[in-house]
């Protein structure tokens, strides 16, 4: 399974997602809207995060995963716990912005370059 998604953190901050996102406020932007993750064979993976910690994404080959989301070292953290509990982690940046419609790059968990927006609303495949 090649998408961002599909194994990922097991580090978290013990900051709550509510204290976690009043610290960085460009995780904010994301909450009601998509995160969307272009790789290189052109197809999306979009991700939606809320409030309350939890996310849930739908990968490029239309899977769908959820788990816990947090905040360490400044950068998202997610912890899988569907289809099944991941067994290692995947941190990345997120833009401090708090802008829709910001672009920034970086890696899947397997080290494949990735371009990322925020993108207004709840963007389903």
């Amino acid at each position: 399974m090649r998408y961002v998604i599909a194994v990922l953190a097991t580090t978290f901050s013990v900051a709550s997602p509510l204290q976690a996102s009043a610290e960085r406020p460009g995780v904010t932007v994301a909450f009601g809207n998509t995160v969307k993750a272009l790789y290189a064979d052109g197809k999306y993976q979009r991700l939606w995060f809320r409030a309350d910690g939890s996310w849930e994404a739908v990968g490029r080959r239309g899977k769908r995963s959820s788990g816990r989301w947090s905040l360490q070292d400044q950068k998202v953290c997610l912890r899988q716990s569907r289809p099944f509990p991941a067994p290692f982690g995947y941190c990345t940046a997120f833009p401090a912005s708090g802008a829709l419609g910001v672009v920034w790059t970086s890696q899947d968990w397997q080290g494949e370059p990735i371009k990322l927006t925020i993108v207004k609303g709840i963007e389903r495949p």
